[in-house]
């Protein structure tokens, strides 16, 4: 399973998200701190789901964080959020 499967698989079971896309962002930091040569170190993640609804920006975030924990300790260098709740 590649990183990016693993991370929508455990971001669908814990949000259920109306929308999810997990973007390999990799390509552009070649030759960067924490980059591999066979990518999957950066991702971006565009996503809205109703568990962020009433929840400010970090708090978002941080949600994202504590679900990817053990990717954002090995194999993800660096992660950037676009999130939303379905009521923004």
């Amino acid at each position: 399973m590649t990183v990016k499967e693993n991370v929508e698989i455990k971001i669908k079971d814990a949000l259920n998200p109306e929308f999810l896309e997990v973007i390999d962002e990799s390509h552009k930091h070649a030759g960067h701190s924490g980059a591999r040569p066979e990518g999957e170190t950066h991702f971006h993640i565009n996503m809205t789901a109703s568990d962020f609804n009433g929840k400010n920006r970090v708090q978002r975030q941080r949600t994202v964080y504590k679900i990817l924990e053990d990717e954002m300790k090995g194999p993800i260098h660096a992660l950037s959020l676009s999130v939303k709740g379905t009521d923004d």
